[in-house]
This record gives structure tokens, C-alpha cells and sequence, in this order.
């Protein structure tokens, strides 16, 4: 059996697999998110260094000899600045962290911007730890001067297992700091930050196995202290190889509080105007795309502030709220009547890259009611997507074959056929739903030497739901999307000016 660890921002989860891909066993802890004032998103690394090991400890069978090996998935972007004494100076900033979004706004407009990302891969955004190094530096010197290291979440928990500092090339790539293409920090980049290498982290490939787990922390996991745990890779990446959609011309989607959309190629790439990431999944394969911070959270915010009587009709009657919701929705004819929105309710990553955008109605008129807003915030969320998804595109070296999505969005057979449309792609939805935890596992089972590839989680993933472009639908898309597209571009500068009078009257 293997067991695949995925540390998320919001929880961590463990699923136990049988060698013939079946699930024996999930848990999954929660912990909280801090943002006691906007801008603020921190975590405390002992909460998650805990629920790692009691999901561990779990999903483990009591025989913990049968666990031929624990393999993990994290979240990217976390920073964490430790002292000498190997003791966290800062909680762990999470990517949602907008602190040094001023910094990374000021890097981004510059050339040496531009070339720090064709170097990292990383875009310039407040999300990487490089800027929040560069904040750190400027408003806290007290913490960045008296910095032993600088790592992330998962380098913690290694840390506290092994007595090391380790990470892997995936999460590497997302900090920043890393060159993609010398596989190795890039001293350019050290030396204007003023740290030294010694103060990150050894970075090794994601099949890194590591043995001799701290006994204290073996028996509370039920697990010999000599099981192998693979360092793995970072969620994005894993959740790529864990839908099967590894191979040229595979693209990804995932929606769920946020969204990001992927493919995988075989050497690191850059998009000229900084809208994509560049990741690795090995030395030898690399996962472009593009991250979005708003997918679900801006469906709950359209049924907590829109739709909050339906919701309690919802209740009364037994129905999910967003099953209700999305009844609402297919009331209304694809593009909505011409009600367009822009999902950005917390700022944008890919492709704007631009923590300043606002969410948006436009077009509103007297005929356009409750259902009509509803069904634009789902065709703005998707609309943004695929934005993403045209840049993706130009990178590709082949045609696109496949998207295949998941996240919490694609229980809803209305969103996945707006998907299809808007896309005019087929859409395959796979079975599989903890597509992190099974590409860590994947990938496991390729570091342990028992298989020579990955092209065997074809096996382990079904297929629940297939749509067909509908050519009506996707007439009117095509139609609409340049209106969309036109709107963001053309309320850029108004969408900042709205942003400084927010911070300048702290009225959000």
C-alpha cells in the first residue's frame, strides 16, 4: 500500500491506496487561516506540521510495514524565516499574503522583472516568496537580518522529520528564487536580495527518498522509522499527473475556491508577456499554466450577498445551496442577455497578474434580474479561464487533444456544459478526486523504482462525465468573449484608481 499526503492551505489530507489503485482510507485535518487585517493571510507551522502526521497516522493500517511508501503534494509559495536554532521567527506566509504586493508590483513593470521571470518561471506577483523577501527586507529587517533559512511549509514538516532542509525542484521553481533552466538558485537574484544559498534550502529533484524518520513521530504515524517518504512536488503539478493529462496536448483544468489551468511539456518555457508559471514535475517535465484566485469563492460570495433567500428556500426544501443556484442560473440563455462580470473580487493572478482589479456588472439594464447575475458570475469566472487557457495555447508545441477538469465546480453539469462551450473543447471530467494525493502517489511509485513512467495512472483514473461543444452555445461565446476581454482591458487604470481610494479609506 502507499499513502499520498497532500498539505493544502486550508487542510491537510492523506488517502491510503492499494497497489491496484483503490482507496482504503482518507482523512483529512483542518486548520485556520489568520487574516486579522486585510492583506494578512498566515498560518501557524506547528498546526500543520501536526495535521500532517495525525493523517498520516490515520489512514495508516496498523501493520505499518504493508505502507511501502509515503509521497507528498504541497501548496507553492509559502515562506517561513527560521532562526539558528531551527524555530520559526514568522508564521508561514501563504501565498494569499498580499503584504508586498507594492513591491511586486514596482519589479513587474520593470526589464529586470521580465528577466527574473524568464530565469524562474515564477511571475513577479505579491503571491512568491522573492517579493515577500523584498517586503520582508524593507519593512521587517529586524526578522530578515536575523534569518538562519528561509523555506516553506513542507521544508518544515521535512525538517522537523529528518533533522533536514530539503526541497524539492517543483516548489523550488515557485519561489522565485529559483533558475529553471541551471536547476540551481540563481546568484543574481541571491545577491541582489542579500542572502546567502546556505540560508535556502538543498534543492533536490521531486523522486528525492529520504529515510530515517524521528522515532517519536515513526510511532505516532504507525510507520518503521526506515519507510521511504518521497519529497514529491507541489499541488499544481501533481493534480496534472494525478487527472491523467500528463501528455502532449493534455490540458487540465482545476476549479475550486480558486482555479488554475495546466499542461505538461518536456523542457521549461516562458510566455513573453509574464501571464504563465513555469513548474517542474521532474528535471525532465515541466507543467506551464496559469493559477486564478477566483473560481468558487466567488460563487459562495454571489449566494451568501445575491441569492441568501433562495438559499434558505434551499434549506427548507433539502436542496444543496448551489444546486439551487445553479436551477437559477439555467433559467437564462448562454451570455446572459449581454450581462457581463468580472470575477475578480480578490484581485487577479493569471493572466492579469494584478492584485488591483475589481470585480464588475456591466450592462445592466431594468430586463436583467437575480438569475441573470447569477449565470454572469459563472460565465465570468469561466471567461477569465480561458483567457488563460488561449495563452496556454501559443506555448503548447502540438494542438490541444483533451481538457479534462475537476475541483468542486465540476458536480455541476451546467458549469461543466459552459465549460465545453465557452472552451469549444470536449470536456472529460475524471473519476478520480484527490488528483494531488494520487499524483503524489504516482510519482512514488516511479521514485521507488516499481514503475519506469507514469503512463500506468490511466489505469487508476476513470472518466465520470464527457460534454460536446454545443455549436449554438459556443456561437454566442465567441461573440461575447471579445466584449469581455475588451472591458478588462479598457478599466485597468480605473480598477486601480478604485483600489488606492479602498486602501486609502480602508473601507474593505
Amino acid at each position: 500500500m502507499f499513502i499520498g499526503v497532500d498539505i493544502g492551505t486550508t487542510s491537510t489530507k492523506a488517502v491510503l491506496y492499494h497497489q491496484s489503485g483503490a482507496v482504503m482510507a482518507v482523512h483529512h485535518v483542518e486548520y485556520p487561516l489568520l487574516t486579522p487585517v486585510p492583506d494578512v493571510a498566515e498560518q501557524r507551522p506547528d498546526d500543520i506540521l501536526e495535521a500532517v502526521i495525525e493523517t498520516i497516522g490515520q489512514v495508516s493500517p496498523d501493520n505499518g510495514e504493508a505502507v511501502q511508501f509515503v509521497s507528498f503534494s504541497s501548496a507553492m509559495h509559502s515562506l517561513i524565516v527560521m532562526d539558528a536554532e531551527h524555530q520559526p521567527l514568522t508564521n508561514s506566509i501563504t501565498w494569499a499574503d498580499n503584504r508586498s504586493q507594492a513591491y511586486a508590483k514596482e519589479l513587474r513593470m520593470t526589464n529586470r522583472g521580465q528577466q527574473i521571470y524568464d530565469r524562474t518561471g515564477t511571475p513577479i506577483h505579491a503571491m512568491s516568496p522573492l517579493c515577500k523577501l523584498i517586503w520582508l527586507k524593507h519593512e521587517a529587517p529586524e526578522i530578515f537580518n536575523h534569518a538562519a533559512k528561509f523555506i516553506g511549509i513542507k521544508e518544515y514538516v521535512f525538517q522537523r522529520f529528518f533533522g533536514q532542509y530539503v526541497i524539492d525542484y517543483s516548489l523550488a521553481s515557485a519561489t522565485g528564487l529559483f533558475n529553471i533552466h541551471e536547476l540551481r538558485f540563481d546568484a543574481e537574484i541571491l545577491k541582489e536580495l542579500g542572502i546567502e544559498e546556505q540560508q535556502l534550502s538543498r534543492a533536490v529533484d521531486t523522486t528525492f527518498i529520504l529515510r530515517g524518520l524521528d522515532e517519536s513521530i515513526a510511532a505516532r504515524m504507525k510507520l518503521d522509522p526506515m519507510t521511504p517518504f518521497v519529497i514529491g512536488a507541489s499541488d499544481g503539478v501533481l493534480s496534472n499527473l494525478g487527472v491523467d493529462a500528463f501528455r502532449p496536448g493534455e490540458v487540465a483544468v482545476t476549479i475550486g475556491t480558486s482555479g488554475a489551468i495546466r499542461t505538461v511539456v518536456d523542457a521549461p518555457r516562458t510566455d513573453h508577456e509574464g501571464r504563465l508559471f513555469c513548474y517542474a514535475l521532474t528535471k525532465d517535465k515541466w507543467v506551464i499554466g496559469g493559477p486564478v484566485n477566483n473560481g468558487g469563492v466567488v460563487l459562495r460570495w454571489v449566494r451568501d450577498e445575491l441569492a441568501a433567500s433562495d438559499t434558505e428556500e434551499a434549506k427548507r426544501q433539502g436542496i444543496d445551496s448551489y444546486d439551487m443556484l445553479m436551477r437559477l442560473a439555467e433559467q437564462v440563455p448562454a451570455g446572459s442577455n449581454g450581462l457581463i462580470f468580472h470575477p475578480y473580487l480578490s484581485g487577479e493572478r493569471a493572466p492579469l497578474w494584478n492584485s488591483d482589479v475589481r470585480g464588475s456588472y456591466i450592462g445592466l439594464t431594468l430586463a436583467h434580474r437575480k438569475e441573470h447575475m447569477i449565470r454572469a458570475a459563472l460565465e465570468g469566472i469561466l471567461y477569465n479561464l480561458y483567457t488563460v487557457y488561449r495563452a496556454l495555447t501559443v506555448l503548447m508545441d502540438e494542438p490541444v487533444i483533451s481538457v479534462k477538469a475537476t475541483g468542486g465546480f465540476a458536480r455541476s453539469k451546467l458549469w461543466r456544459q459552459m465549460m465545453a462551450d465557452i472552451f469549444d473543447e470536449k470536456l472529460i471530467v475524471p473519476a478520480s478526486h484527490e488528483s494531488s494525493c494520487l499524483g503524489a502517489v504516482i510519482l512514488g511509485q516511479v521514485a521507488i523504482g516499481e514503475k519506469a513512467d507514469f503512463s500506468h495512472v490511466s489505469d487508476w483514473v476513470g472518466h465520470s462525465f464527457c460534454h460536446i461543444p454545443e455549436d449554438e452555445q459556443v456561437s454566442m461565446y465567441r461573440e461575447i468573449m471579445p466584449l469581455y476581454m475588451d472591458t478588462v482591458q479598457s478599466l485597468t487604470e480605473q480598477y486601480s484608481r478604485i483600489a488606492d481610494f479602498q486602501r486609502k479609506y480602508n473601507s474593505l
